[in-house]
């Protein structure tokens, strides 16, 4: 079967399991029987997890996927945050309906079996009935939002960025598998350690996190005339990954670096990788940002090379990121090739270079050790693997194409991958480690799209 993006749009439907208990329900001969209905139902959602996923005899590519919430006398309304599915800025789309005479509120979409993504839900107990006006109703969900919590039934969770709240994951059953995702036991662990790194770019300090891989594994063999052996020796290849107090501080990204490196499907490696700090920074630091650019390749590998025998290749010094963070990891290698050879960007965010074809933010200045492309000299341009979601969102998918087509045009060898799923760290931890394995093998890889579709 073909499978394109518009058969991977989110569909409201009605899932089999649902049509049946309403059925049960309406044929129930009094209350006691409805209750026994109800409350089997809710021991079988326990048993089998939720959301629930069903086969559709009309669609074999795609599930019936109901996300399910147990209300009480209190709850007024429900609502779904779902990444890539439902528009946030209609929320009340995303309301799910409540079965008359029961506590079970249920919300179902036709989705194509490959699809990954995370969710929260949030039930409204306020006094009084839900607006009827479009406008008020609007602002209570909107107010909603921020109190979102995971699925109880699902327990497969997501941390949420500076909250300490979690969302809940699903997965149907073509999903790409992620085999490195989460702890492994029997395997060496690296070593994650917390650096203040003075940054006369940024302006001020930041935190940084460093991994280290772990003691005993093969190391790439120390280079003529030796060098400094600190923790290993060799130069080790070298990672920047935006976005550390998310990668390391809450979703424990090392655990997957540890995973891969025992597999042999990465070489040991040193990961740098900056705290984001809080919302307010990020917005200021990521995107095409030069100031960030220059603390990056001007000021972070220099410093990690004063502590760790790290490589000067370009060609094994990759720099990474998602959202803005990927904008962030395009502008870094397009501007600076001589220290990054390889960009690793996730739904990069649009809006940000370099799909115009320029790569300034008009905040640097001469002499600030920006490139422009076309004067790097003997640096080759860097390889770019770029990572598209087919729910990242119309703008994000029309930045994501124009960026293919600029890229190549200008030289760069681009491997896409295009995944059923959004602007989501449910997908991205996947992502990111397929394309470590990509980028870090010993050659080169061809050009080629790769399209999960």
């Amino acid at each position: 079967m073909i499978r394109t993006a518009a058969d991977a749009a989110p569909r409201p439907a009605t899932g089999p399991r649902m049509a049946r208990l309403a059925r049960q329900l309406e044929a129930a001969r009094d209350a006691a029987a409805r209750t026994a209905l109800t409350e089997a139902f809710w021991d079988e959602a326990a048993r089998t997890g939720t959301p629930l996923v069903e086969t559709l005899d009309d669609a074999p590519g795609h599930r019936a996927v109901t996300f399910l919430w147990r209300g009480h006398r209190a709850t007024r309304q429900v609502l779904l945050m779902a990444t890539g599915i439902g528009d946030r800025d209609r929320p009340a789309d995303s309301l799910l309906h409540h079965l008359p005479g029961t506590d079970i509120w249920h919300l179902g979409y036709r989705l194509r079996a490959d699809h990954r993504g995370s969710y929260r839900l949030v039930a409204d107990i306020s006094h009084g009935p839900a607006p009827a006006d479009p406008v008020r109703l609007q602002r209570r969900l909107t107010a909603l939002m921020a109190h979102g919590v995971a699925d109880p039934l699902n327990p497969r969770r997501l941390p949420v960025r500076w909250r300490a709240v979690e969302s809940s994951v699903f997965a149907l059953p073509d999903a790409p598998p992620q085999p490195w995702a989460g702890r492994r036991d029997g395997v060496r662990r690296g070593t994650v350690e917390r650096h203040t790194v003075t940054g006369h770019a940024l302006g001020e300090e930041r935190e940084v996190w460093a991994y280290l891989p772990p003691e005993g594994v093969d190391l790439p063999p120390e280079p003529a005339g030796g060098g400094d052996a600190d923790v290993h020796s060799g130069p080790l290849p070298v990672l920047v990954l935006c976005d550390g107090d998310m990668w390391f501080g809450r979703l424990g990204f090392q655990d997957t670096l540890d995973a891969l490196i025992a597999d042999g499907a990465l070489p040991p490696l040193v990961v740098l990788s900056p705290d984001a700090v809080d919302a307010a920074t990020r917005r200021r630091d990521l995107g095409g940002r030069e100031a960030f650019a220059a603390f990056l390749a001007e000021e972070l590998l220099p410093w990690a090379r004063t502590r760790w025998p790290l490589t000067a290749d370009a060609d094994r010094t990759a720099v990474a990121g998602q959202g803005s963070g990927g904008t962030a990891a395009l502008y870094a290698g397009l501007t600076r090739p001589d220290r990054f050879g390889r960009v690793l960007a996730q739904s990069p965010s649009p809006g940000g270079p370099p799909a115009d074809g320029t790569y300034g933010d008009g905040n640097a200045t001469p002499g600030s050790g920006r490139r422009a492309y076309g004067d790097e000299g003997p640096d080759p341009a860097p390889v770019v693997h770029l990572g598209l979601g087919l729910h990242d969102g119309p703008a994000s998918a029309e930045h994501g194409e124009a960026l293919v087509r600029a890229l190549r045009a200008r030289g760069h060898r681009v491997h896409r991958t295009v995944h059923n799923g959004g602007r989501d760290h449910a997908c991205w931890q996947g992502l990111l480690a397929e394309a470590l394995v990509e980028t870090f093998r010993e050659e080169r890889p061809a050009d080629g799209l790769r399209v999960r579709a």
